[in-house]
């Protein structure tokens, strides 16, 4: 029998501890809450992704009455940058949330879903998603791609 075990490391870092680049792309995903459809939730998503040339695109959670039809911030975010930007690789991405209360004080997680999406995004573009998950306490950051927050994902590969 063998026996493996992994490891995530992260850090949390204040806004002023941020890069610039890093600090800028949080903000954006800030402001993409305002986009957020969220009339049944009261809960705004927003996210920004950064592409290799230096583009920020966003999007936020659209909620529909028929709750799977909505769609999350980051899918939004990742699929417009896909259709906009194709042969642009996705080098980092922000996602904060905010409720009735303002934003969250702890970061909060993409679903699975979007951590599925994301896997993708980094094998199309060859590199992996540097992520920063806002929070008024502080933003964690993950460096090393969804590999950290999706272990053993599927991909084109595991269908070969």
């Amino acid at each position: 029998m063998e026996s493996h075990s992994m490891t995530i490391t992260w850090k949390i870092l204040k806004s002023d501890e941020l890069e610039e680049r890093d600090r800028n792309l949080v903000q954006a995903a800030m402001k993409a809450t305002d986009g957020s459809h969220s009339p049944y939730s009261g809960f705004r998503v927003g996210a920004a992704v950064l592409l290799d040339d230096g583009t920020v695109v966003t999007g936020s959670n659209q909620e529909n009455a028929a709750y799977p039809s909505g769609l999350c911030a980051e899918r939004t975010a990742l699929f417009s940058a896909g259709h906009l930007h194709p042969d642009k690789a996705v080098t980092a991405m922000a996602i904060a949330a905010r409720n009735a209360g303002g934003f969250t004080a702890q970061p909060i997680t993409p679903c699975g879903a979007c951590r599925q999406v994301m896997a993708e995004t980094e094998q199309t573009g060859g590199r992996p998603i540097r992520l920063l998950l806002y929070g008024t306490d502080g933003t964690m950051l993950i460096d090393g791609g969804t590999s950290a927050i999706l272990p053993f994902c599927f991909g084109a590969g595991s269908m070969e």
